[in-house]
């Protein structure tokens, strides 16, 4: 997935529901794969972005929720 995305630094002041779907689904799949050294705070984090992902309507085909 090639697009002008912004990095979770810059994205820490911006809404969820401003984020593009497709950054809500990558950095979705990086906190997925860093699952098991997340702390509270970036699990709580997390669940944020899946919520959001599911507000929209699911995603792509690109975003397993079984995490």
């Amino acid at each position: 997935m090639y697009f002008n995305e912004r990095n979770l630094q810059h994205l820490q002041d911006v809404q969820l529901k401003d984020w593009k779907i497709e950054e809500l689904e990558l950095h979705h799949q990086t906190m997925s794969d860093l699952s098991p050294w997340l702390n509270a705070e970036g699990v709580s984090y997390h669940h944020k972005i899946i919520d959001e992902i599911k507000k929209r309507g699911g995603d792509s085909g690109n975003t397993n929720f079984t995490d």
